[in-house]
C-alpha cells in the first residue's frame, strides 16, 4: 500500500489522534499553570516528533539488525494500528494516562507514549522502509501532523468547551473507524505481499 504525502499525513494524524486525546490532554494539563502550558506543550511536541524522526530514519537499518522484513512489520504495523482503532471506537481513555496533577509532565505521558506512542513508531518505520526515496515527503508530513497536534493540545480546554464533550467523543469514534480501514488494508498489503510476492 503506497502512500502520497497526504495519505501519509491523513495516516500519521489519524495514528496521533490529537482530537481523541482531547480529555487525556485536559486532564494532564491541568495541573500546570496556564503562564506554563505553551511551554510544556512545546516542549512534549518537540520530543515526540524527535523520537519519531530517529524512527523514521533509523527504520532500514533497525529492521536489517532485527532480521525482520517489511511484510512482517507491515502486518504489525496493522495489527497495532486495529487495536488502537478498536480501544477509539470503543472506549474512552481519559484517565488512561492522568497525571496526580502534583507536577509538571516530561516525558511521560504526553511526548511518549501518547504521541510518539508504539502505533506512531510503527508506521513512521513502515513508511521510511516502504518508501525511503521519498524520506523528505514522510518529514514533512510527520511535521504537520505534529503541528497540527500541538496546536489542538494548546487548545484543547477551548476545543471542548466549543464542541462539546459529545462532539468529540464523535469525532474520536469517527476517526477510529477510518483507521480501522486502514489497519485492515496494512495486514491485507502484508498478507499479500507475503503469499504472493506483490
Amino acid at each position: 500500500m503506497d502512500h502520497t504525502f497526504i495519505s501519509a499525513f491523513v495516516l500519521l494524524l489519524l495514528v496521533l489522534d490529537p482530537f481523541g486525546s482531547l480529555p487525556i490532554f485536559i486532564s494532564v494539563l491541568r495541573g500546570v499553570s496556564p503562564e506554563r502550558r505553551t511551554v510544556v506543550a512545546i516542549r512534549e511536541v518537540s520530543i515526540a516528533f524527535s523520537v519519531l524522526l530517529v524512527f523514521m530514519f533509523t527504520g532500514e537499518g533497525f529492521l536489517r539488525l532485527m532480521h525482520l522484513s517489511e511484510r512482517s512489520l507491515e502486518v504489525a504495523g496493522g495489527v497495532i494500528l486495529l487495536i488502537i482503532a478498536i480501544r477509539m471506537i470503543f472506549a474512552s481513555g481519559g484517565e488512561i494516562y492522568a497525571a496526580d496533577g502534583q507536577r509538571e509532565p516530561m516525558i511521560f505521558p504526553l511526548a511518549v507514549p501518547l504521541l510518539a506512542g508504539p502505533s506512531a513508531m510503527a508506521t513512521v518505520l513502515l513508511l521510511a522502509s516502504r518508501q525511503p526515496e521519498r524520506m523528505w515527503h514522510w518529514v514533512g508530513a510527520l511535521t504537520l501532523a505534529m503541528l497540527v497536534s500541538g496546536a489542538v493540545m494548546l487548545a484543547a480546554d477551548r476545543i471542548r468547551k466549543i464542541l462539546g464533550t459529545p462532539v468529540v467523543s464523535a469525532v474520536e469514534k469517527l476517526m477510529g473507524l477510518v483507521l480501522t480501514a486502514v489497519a485492515v488494508e496494512m495486514i491485507l498489503a502484508g498478507l499479500k505481499r507475503y503469499f504472493f510476492g506483490l
